[in-house]
């Protein structure tokens, strides 16, 4: 019979007798420690698998000592660049021996709550009076509903008869203004439009050139024989 269980983030294979070396535990040494994240648990039937764990299954175990595993020799290196850094390390661990595998231990039964003395209820019944007469001041009073304004949606009331007869006579008054209107519209289009060629078309006269004076006559002198 084997177990499969869980410690310091990696995984064991233990058997009853066996010693194995685990990740550091914080427990002294000779002291019994068991591992309750069990993963597997194979016997003379079939295996149990957990879904992680397995409830209730336990790996017994009692320590040994604590020590520490061989130096690992970590060297970093860059080339041409004149890095070198050597660096020892040694990992922390703890020597254990598996004394038994147990599969289907029952939880500890939880302890009962004491029952409440006559005093303590006396006590939860005023604090609870208290509380609904808390609730009952801290209710808001209601507000008057403001009254809704008029939408365009609401149809007018239909004016009376009397009404009707009144509004006729402004109704007249007021379509005489559009009279002139209609007719500063005939005026404008009566209008004749100059045609803007006839400007073109007149262009000033060419000046004649002025006349030039007559030449004047020559004096002759007669001439004695």
């Amino acid at each position: 019979m084997f177990a499969v269980f869980k410690t310091g983030g990696k995984q064991y294979r233990a058997q009853e007798g066996e010693v194995l070396n685990v990740e550091k535990l914080n427990a002294k040494e000779g002291q019994e420690f068991s591992f309750e994240e069990v993963l597997l648990v194979e016997g003379d039937g079939d295996p149990l698998i957990g879904t992680p764990f397995i409830k209730g299954a336990v790996v017994q175990a009692k320590i040994l000592r604590n020590f520490k595993d061989d130096k690992v020799i970590v060297f970093k290196k860059k080339r041409r660049k004149q890095y070198r850094r050597t660096q020892g390390h040694r990992q922390e661990l703890t020597e254990v021996q598996v004394e038994k595998i147990v599969v289907g231990k029952a939880p500890a039964p939880k302890a009962k709550a004491a029952p409440k003395k006559a005093e303590d209820k006396k006590v939860d019944e005023m604090v609870e009076e208290l509380k609904a007469e808390v609730k009952k001041a801290a209710k808001p009073v209601k507000k008057a509903a403001p009254a809704k304004p008029k939408t365009s949606e609401e149809k007018p009331a239909e004016a009376k008869p009397e009404d009707k007869a009144a509004a006729k006579p402004e109704a007249k008054a007021e379509a005489k203004p559009t009279k002139p209107k209609a007719e500063a519209k005939h005026k404008a289009e009566a209008k004749p439009k100059v045609e803007p060629k006839a400007k073109a078309e007149a262009k000033p006269a060419a000046k004649k050139p002025a006349a030039k004076p007559a030449a004047k006559a020559k004096k002759t002198t007669p001439v004695k024989e």
